[in-house]
């Protein structure tokens, strides 16, 4: 029995929705409503319950109310007292232009369905269908089939299948192409933007067509890129036959930034496979109401992450040396990661209910993100193949493996069935660098893996020169501007910081007992190279105090990857292969930025 959403408003001014749920027939004494605690592809606990308001029940459309009760903070229990169906009417308040959100101005109506539509439990795997009624010159847009259109209505075959595909209601841009026989639509929701709409439609299609080559295959017949302008981005989310993005509405220049919103768009669309297709058994069926725990996330994020960049290259839409100097700076950020050694990759993806979604002062020091460990490892072990192998067989084997033993027929990879696809894939045994860099907290050997592709990675500097300045000096710290002030929002462990004693919330006020602000603080500090003491007054919960501390040596600032003088044949093979790019040897190679 279809279960029938009515979506409507009384005006844009006023952030609220109105919803109507016809659920029957209702055979059993009660039932209860349940709106979902956390979406898929986004590990965190929100309780979307909140937002939702006076919530009512009738026998029927316009029958006798029936008895309703809240029974925990995201179920609503309906009292049917015999009745044949049940009508449900309630609010939402709108006003949340996030990647799983439900939005609503005089601009459009962005619907996450997770956010507004709840399930009857017990009956999640019967078909839904979602009404709009909406101001005159408005559609709606869903990756969904439309089985009314006025007013517009599209239909679900489960109440999944409802929660992956958002709804973007409005007078969006709407662009398009066709990319590996595959129509695209490309919408652009909310005003202004400095894109160029035909660029936009051909890069994107140079990365579709890209991802293609690599499975041999697109597993949809139609997709849609939501793309939200605003002027406070919060990233993207990844779904079945779309993806939802809310990016700065300048975000298309200069070239910079556009790499960037390419890089994003690329990793969303990479999930049609990774995560919508691949993913941990552990997840289905989706239990919507508390976490889900899997150690695979570095995998489907991290791999992900990896690829969404390396499509980048291989489309043609980054050079190779601008590829190399983005690899290059998730290196640096990753040697600057303390809690890199402190927590393995499968433990970071374990908590990420608890860590990466929960930001706190000290994470540095306990764990390491898995989209950015994931991403490296992936790299190492794509390279660890290729030299394994003689450059015969590579990760791109073990993505395609995974694709057509889980991915197309639709199951879930267990926790342990990497290493045995990796070697089904490739012919090679990789438990070793699966149990170091995976199940383990090794430290990842960068320059070595980049060495497999004929390449050294190091520090970037400057040759000194005669009458240079030494380099300045480090608390291993990082600090914010809080009011003029240097305020620490977090200690580094190993660095002079922590062995000195301070602490997140410290306000340096004064160095040598001569006054600091924040903006002259990273001169006072190339004033004092490493084991220079200093004596640094600060206000620690209101109190001011002084502490004592030597500087250490500063991180390297910047990485870079250069072409070795004497690469081998295989090394040479190895990077053309893996950047789909010609070999540049070191004296001609152009330094990097």
């Amino acid at each position: 029995m279809t279960i029938l959403y009515r979506v409507g408003f009384d005006r844009t001014t006023d952030p609220r929705i109105e919803v109507t749920a016809e659920v029957g027939p209702a055979s059993a004494d009660h039932l209860d409503l349940v709106l979902p605690s956390w979406v898929p592809g986004s590990y965190h606990i929100i309780d979307y319950a909140k937002n939702l308001l006076s919530l009512r029940a009738t026998d029927g459309p316009g029958g006798a109310p029936l008895p309703i009760e809240r029974v925990a903070k995201d179920r609503w229990r309906i009292s049917t007292l015999g009745a044949a169906s049940v009508s449900v009417r309630y609010s939402v308040y709108a006003h949340g232009l996030i990647t799983e959100g439900v939005d609503l101005t005089a601009e459009h109506l962005f619907l996450n369905p997770a956010l507004a539509l709840p399930y009857v439990d017990g009956r999640a795997a019967e078909p839904c269908e979602v009404e709009f009624h909406l101001p005159p010159g408005w559609r709606a847009f869903a990756e969904l089939p439309e089985v009314q259109h006025a007013p517009p209505r599209f239909r679900a075959k489960d109440y999944d299948e409802l929660v992956d595909s958002p709804i973007d209601c409005g007078t969006p841009v709407e662009l398009g192409f066709h990319a590996a026989g595959v129509p695209h639509r490309i919408l652009l929701c909310g005003a202004g933007g400095n894109y160029e709409a035909h660029r936009l439609e051909t890069d994107l299609a140079r990365l579709v067509e890209a991802t293609a080559r690599l499975f041999g295959e697109l597993p949809v017949d139609h997709y849609t890129f939501f793309y939200h302008l605003t002027d406070e981005p919060d990233g993207g989310l990844e779904h079945a036959r779309s993806n939802s993005a809310v990016i700065l509405r300048t975000t298309f220049r200069p070239e910079s930034a556009y790499q960037r919103f390419l890089d994003l768009s690329s990793h969303e669309y990479f999930h049609l496979f990774n995560v919508k297709r691949i993913l941990p058994a552990r997840l289905v069926p989706f239990d919507y109401t508390r976490e889900v725990y899997t150690r695979l996330l570095w995998a489907m994020e991290g791999t992900t992450d990896y690829y969404g960049l390396l499509l980048l290259r291989r489309s043609g839409l980054l050079p190779p040396s601008r590829y190399l100097e983005e690899l290059a700076k998730l290196a640096r950020t990753y040697l600057h990661t303390p809690g890199r050694r402190a927590r393995s990759l499968e433990d970071a993806s374990y908590l990420a209910w608890i860590d990466f979604y929960q930001p706190h002062e000290d994470l540095a020091n306990r764990t390491v993100s898995y989209y950015l460990k994931g991403h490296l490892v992936s790299w190492a072990l794509d390279l660890e193949i290729r030299q394994s192998s003689a450059n015969r067989a590579s990760l791109d084997d073990v993505i395609r493996a995974l694709w057509n033993e889980f991915g197309r027929p639709r199951r879930g990879v267990g926790e342990g069935d990497l290493p045995a696809v990796a070697r089904r894939a490739t012919g090679i045994d990789l438990t070793g660098f699966f149990a170091r860099y995976v199940a383990g907290v090794d430290e990842l050997d960068l320059a070595t893996y980049a060495r497999y592709a004929g390449l050294e990675l190091a520090p970037k500097r400057r040759p000194p020169e005669a009458g240079d300045d030494p380099e300045p000096g480090d608390l291993g710290i990082e600090y914010v501007e809080r009011h003029g002030l240097v305020g620490i929002s977090r200690v580094l462990d190993g660095g002079p910081g922590r062995r000195a004693g301070l602490v997140p919330g410290d306000d340096i006020v004064a160095i040598d007992r001569v006054r600091v602000s924040h903006a002259e603080f990273p001169k006072a500090l190339a004033r004092a190279p490493a084991g220079t003491r200093l004596t640094l007054t600060l206000f620690r919960r209101g109190y001011l105090t002084e502490v004592e501390v030597e500087t250490g040596p500063a991180l390297a600032e910047k990485f870079a990857f250069t072409p070795v003088a004497a690469p081998t044949d295989l090394e040479r093979s190895i990077y053309a292969s893996w950047l789909e790019a010609k070999w540049v040897d070191r004296a001609t190679a152009a330094p990097p930025d």
